[in-house]
């Protein structure tokens, strides 16, 4: 089974062909994107770790939508001082499917 650790928005995720992950919004028109930061590569073949990074790898992805998570609440409250206050936030998140990626061990023909 192929996975990789990707770091993308400050986190890093696990993924394999054919998920579909929730990511820090994407400022990226196009539909298709590949992460550049590839923490670790594997395969039945082997497993490549990076320093952090790996170099010259690439997981190729494409956006499916943008949208935003529903509304949460944030109260904040002093008791015996009449302080209250009530915010609202909503995050902007991009909806990406991972495409099919090279093994560990592999190299792509240039």
């Amino acid at each position: 089974m192929k996975l990789a650790i990707i770091e993308t928005g400050g986190k890093q995720y696990l993924i394999k062909p054919g998920d579909k992950i929730s990511v820090e919004k994407l400022n990226i028109k196009d539909e298709k994107l590949d992460f550049d930061k590839v923490l670790l590569l594997s395969s039945e073949t082997g497993t490549e770790i990076g320093k952090p990074y790996l170099l010259g790898k690439k997981i190729p992805a494409e956006i499916l939508e943008h949208k935003r998570l529903s509304k949460i609440t944030v109260l904040r409250y002093h008791s015996k001082t009449r302080y209250r206050k009530k915010k609202g936030h909503r995050q902007h998140i991009s909806v990406v499917k991972i495409s099919n990626f090279l093994p560990a061990g592999r190299q792509a023909n240039a």
